[in-house]
Formats: structure tokens, sequence, C-alpha cells
């Protein structure tokens, strides 16, 4: 039990706080202690009853059946590969937990019209993941499963085609606000920087999390950490006897 709790307590707090949600509301709907109506986000119910707490619930509740573990399991990777020490958030939680607060919210009119009764833990996924997909050095190729390699660039693409092919276009129409919003994330606090200091967390916030000060830009992405296992675009000096396939997991693997 102590060895469990150490190894909770080493996963980065935002990814940890993420997983965590997930798997516990989740699972509080599937053992019927509550039912996903009372938890998914009802805009009649939430601002005229003021059920404020469906505002946090309807981001993490997940697929039924064998999907909400692949949600699951992406969403981790994912996450901690943007917060790792070496990621594009080492040291600053902070900025990563106001950045994703801003991102919900924005997710929230994206999905309009709707969003009269409607669970958003799809688009939040979409929106991280095309933000890691944005912030990997260009070329990098991602194994999905150990099956297919191909650039994590198009990972977002891919899951929306999948999206398409398991549950038809209003599905794709229901996570495309999260593309959008993980668009509008990376253009306007990575590539422009026009969104930079909105997107920096309030000092208390950052004192709480103990992020390092300066600016999340200043180092760039890094080598992402560990979790999914990216392969990074081979240098043209390099012979291909000698590339490097980095460390960690391919995506859906153990």
């Amino acid at each position: 039990m102590e060895s469990a709790l150490s190894k909770l307590r080493n996963i980065p707090p935002v990814t940890r706080f993420l997983t965590l949600s997930l798997l516990i509301l989740t699972t509080t709907t599937r053992l019927n202690l509550l039912s996903a109506s009372q938890l998914a986000y009802e805009q009649s119910l939430v601002f005229s009853k003021f059920e404020l707490w469906r505002l946090y619930t309807s981001f993490f509740l997940g697929s039924p059946r064998l999907a909400f573990i692949f949600e699951a399991i992406v969403l981790y990777l994912t996450a901690s590969r943007l917060e790792s020490l070496s990621g594009p958030y080492g040291y600053k939680s902070g900025d990563l937990a106001w950045q994703l607060f801003l991102a919900s919210a924005a997710i929230i009119p994206a999905s309009y019209p709707d969003s009269e009764s409607v669970i958003f833990l799809r688009p939040l996924l979409l929106c991280i993941i095309y933000l890691y997909s944005m912030l990997v050095p260009p070329g990098t190729q991602i194994s999905y499963f150990g099956l297919i390699t191909f650039p994590v660039r198009y990972l977002p693409y891919i899951l929306l085609a999948l999206e398409l092919l398991a549950d038809g276009p209003w599905r794709v129409a229901q996570a495309l606000p999260g593309a959008i919003i993980g668009h509008l994330w990376w253009w306007g606090v990575w590539k422009t920087r026009t969104l930079e200091e909105m997107g920096r967390a309030p000092k208390w916030l950052a004192t709480w999390f103990g992020d390092r000060t300066g600016s999340l830009t200043e180092e760039g992405p890094g080598s992402m950490g560990t979790g999914i296992q990216v392969i990074p675009p081979r240098s043209r000096t390099q012979p291909s006897s000698g590339s490097w396939r980095g460390t960690g997991q391919r995506l859906g693997g153990g």
C-alpha cells in the first residue's frame, strides 16, 4: 500500500488530478453510486439551479466498456509527457493547470449548441493531444499499440477518423471543439505568444505548485520526458543503424 502511494505521489500533480478524476468519477457511475445524468453538463441546471459541480464532473466521465480504458491511458500518457521534468511544462505545473482551466472553460461554449446535456471528456482529450502533437519536434513518430508508426502531428486527425468510423459524424462533431481550442492554445501561448501572459498562472497557484519563474517558451518543448513512445526525426548526418528511439511506452502499451 505504501509503495502504491509513493508511486502515486511521483506522478506529476496535474496529471495525477486529471487521471484520478477520470477514474473515480467514471467508477462511481459504473457502480451506480451516481448516475451520469447527475454529473453531465446541463446548461439550465448549472445556471438556473446552480449545480456548479457539473462544470467539473462533465469533463471526467468515461465512455462505456473498454473505450474508457483507452481514454484513461491516453489521458495519463499525454498529460504526463507535457508535465514531465524534461517536457514543455516541466517545473510549470501551475501554468499547465491554469491553461487547462482556460481551455476547459472555452470548450463549453465552443460545443454549443450541443451543450444542453453533454460530457466533455472527448473534447478535453483531443485538446490535450493536439497541443502535445504540436509541441514535439517536427517529424517525430509515434508507435500505436506497436502495430503502426506515424508522425505525431497526425495523431489528432487519426483519432477523429477513428471517432468517425466507430460512432459516426455526430461523435466527431462533439470532439472537434477540443481540436479547435487545442490549436488556439498552441498558437496563442507557444507559436505567437499573444496569449502567453494570459496563460501564466496566478502567483498563488504558481507558488502552490512550486513553479520555477520565467517564461514557458524560453526553454522550449524539451525532450517530452517519458510515456508514449516517440521516435525523434532522424538527423541527416546520422547513420540509420544509430537512430535513437528514446525511452518510454507505446501508445496503448503497458
